[in-house]
């Protein structure tokens, strides 16, 4: 069974960064895509980036793009989320996702696995 686990979250000021990880276990994932998804309260959950693990060709958010970076590391398999240049409008629960997407990975129902989530926040 694929198990993802997140880290890295936590209370950030306006401008600062942080890095969050998901560390993923339990399969082979050369066919997988991971993504990061976040959802602020009343809102919906929404894509933030991704990434196709066999090849590292990433995807972004056009609101994240230029400040967030996707990355992997196939030796620890783990995906990585730095995000730079952060503002209260990026406080929400983020979430790691994965799975064999064969539509739009820009939605979150392309994704059969996820992770608890992590949450994040900046002050102003």
């Amino acid at each position: 069974q694929v198990q993802l686990v997140e880290s890295g979250g936590g209370l950030v000021q306006a401008g600062g960064s942080l890095r969050l990880s998901c560390a993923a276990s339990g399969r082979t994932f050369s066919r997988y895509t991971f993504a990061w998804f976040r959802q602020a309260p009343g809102k919906e959950r929404e894509f933030v980036a991704a990434i196709t693990w066999s090849d590292g060709s990433t995807y972004y958010a056009d609101s994240v793009k230029g400040r967030f970076t996707i990355s992997r590391d196939i030796a620890k398999n783990t995906v990585y989320l730095q995000m730079n240049s952060l503002t209260p409008e990026d406080t929400a629960v983020y979430y790691c996702a994965t799975g064999v997407v064969m539509g739009s990975l820009h939605h979150r129902y392309a994704y059969n696995y996820w992770g608890q989530g992590t949450q994040v926040t900046v002050s102003s």
